[in-house]
């Protein structure tokens, strides 16, 4: 994959590609069994990409008893491991080899840079589909500890049928989380990419089946949240479903899940993630732009986006000073451009919800220090200069909610205690970073934070060796590592007497 292309390669590529809106059902594109689509726009320009199928009840319907009787037939499921390793390997080639069309996708469809689509959400994909590929035949069943008489068996079974709901600001790379470990396991899935951002989700449905992945295993029913997605979250013959998005969806989820089939949910919500800088950092420049890639990357559309800043009171001064410098480093630009760091907000009511909750910042006295401005750095796109508020209490709006924008809220503190009790001032548990050249702090602190990945001195770290998820309303399960197959099979004890 090369990085290296100019502004006028990309720019000819996308007015040459050809792009598929169907639904993939049991092997093949197909119109939803309405009819109906809905109009795919680019948030870089405003310009139609194509009308995607609008799925409802009814192909929710045919798509489960598809996949249901796939499973049951076991073309997937009972494959051995190494056999379902060496199709997920392949499938995995085959995004490679078409890496510059996905990472272009998602570009023209989520506004993101195409330099980070391509070293990030496409690298992170592969990486993500190996890795789950290589481990699936590496994990051992277990045998209890009993009497001669006696032989305890505990097996991983698959679960059946996944339901996998995926968000739009890393469309394909949080796909690859959930449909790896699902498939590896053996199970049928059908995956629903928000109506965002559903191109690359609809892309590599082909591209899986070309792999040898059976007709009806894996399936891609693109629509809205309140059709297919809550047809999915009804469904009675769905086992598990696997979502990453907002705390208010993930909560509807588990609601649906009890007044259904009782379903696993498993669910990566919401974040409000504190970047924590005490005056002993090893290197407050290295601190100070790493806080503000921290907010800046992916126009802060991340979930474990450094969005609350606290700054211990002896260095605030000037330690805001620095990130104020290292933030003029990220300015928006045309997502298509190699040199654009800061791409498009995905649509317009986003934009609209950033700029409200900057509105919000002002109005409750915080002191909005850089950005804060739409600009039209492409016309007909949706972008927003990333943003600096220092004076934020932690009571304030902009320190307790979700904005998903490049809004940074500073909030200083005065020592370890007082640095604890505010990070933890939020019902969101995802992620944190701590910044100090005390070892004793360092672990002190990371064992305080009430959050799922910890980091010192860096922001967003970890692999695809790490377990990701969240601690209280940031979710349940967790993706990545070996922890992932948890989600997507039964524990079986067996009993035998001999």
């Amino acid at each position: 994959m090369t990085t290296e292309q100019s502004l006028a390669y990309w720019q000819a590529a996308a007015a040459d590609l050809t792009i598929e809106g169907r639904a993939f059902i049991n092997g093949a594109y197909t119109a939803a069994e309405s009819g109906e689509t809905f109009t795919c726009n680019s948030p870089i320009d405003g310009r139609k990409l194509v009308d995607v199928a609008s799925c409802d009840t009814a192909d929710v319907d045919k798509t489960v008893a598809l996949a249901r009787q796939a499973f049951d037939e076991g073309s997937w499921a009972n494959l051995a491991p190494a056999k379902r390793k060496a199709v997920l390997l392949r499938f995995a080639d085959l995004i490679a080899n078409h890496s510059e069309e996905l990472a272009l996708l998602e570009t023209l469809d989520m506004g993101k840079p195409i330099t980070d689509a391509l070293s990030v959400d496409i690298s992170g994909t592969l990486r993500a589909i190996r890795w789950t590929a290589e481990a699936i035949d590496k994990i051992y069943d277990e045998v209890a500890p009993t009497g001669s008489d006696e032989l305890g068996l505990i097996t991983r079974q698959a679960i059946g049928v996944v339901a996998a709901v995926v968000p739009w600001n890393f469309p394909l790379l949080m796909a690859s989380w959930k449909i790896a470990p699902a498939l590896a396991m053996g199970n049928s899935v059908i995956l629903k990419p928000s109506e965002k951002s559903p191109l690359t989700a609809i892309r590599i449905a082909a591209l899986a089946f070309e792999a040898g992945i059976p007709a009806g295993v894996f399936n891609v029913l693109p629509g809205f949240g309140h059709t297919v997605g809550q047809a999915l979250a009804v469904h009675m013959d769905i086992d598990t479903l696997a979502f990453t998005g907002s705390t208010a969806t993930a909560k509807r989820l588990l609601i649906a899940a009890g007044e259904s089939n009782m379903k696993r949910v498993w669910s990566e919500a919401g974040g409000k993630s504190p970047n924590v800088v005490f005056a002993d950092a090893p290197d407050l420049d290295e601190a100070a732009i790493a806080a503000a890639g921290a907010i800046c990357f992916n126009q802060g559309e991340v979930c474990t986006a450094g969005s609350r800043l606290l700054v211990e009171d002896s260095i605030a001064d000037d330690f805001i000073a620095k990130v104020r410098t290292a933030m003029a480093a990220w300015q928006p630009g045309n997502p298509l451009d190699p040199a654009t760091n800061v791409g498009a907000i995905v649509d317009e009511a986003q934009l609209q919800r950033v700029m409200s909750y900057i509105d919000k910042g002002i109005e409750q006295g915080a002191n909005k220090s850089v950005g804060g401005k739409r600009i039209t750095a492409v016309a007909g796109g949706f972008y927003i200069e990333p943003t600096l508020f220092d004076g934020v209490q932690s009571a304030m709006a902009i320190a307790q909610e979700e904005i998903f924008g490049p809004v940074l809220s500073v909030i200083r503190f005065s020592d370890e205690a007082d640095a604890l009790r505010i990070a933890n001032d939020s019902i969101f548990g995802l992620a944190a970073a701590v910044w100090t050249s005390d070892l004793s702090r360092a672990h002190r602190f990371a064992r305080g934070l009430k959050a799922g990945s910890v980091w010192v001195n860096q922001y967003d770290g970890g692999d695809m060796t790490a377990p990701f998820g969240g601690f209280k309303q940031s979710g349940n399960g967790r993706d990545k590592s070996l922890h992932a197959f948890d989600k997507y099979s039964e524990l079986k004890a067996t009993w035998i007497k001999l």
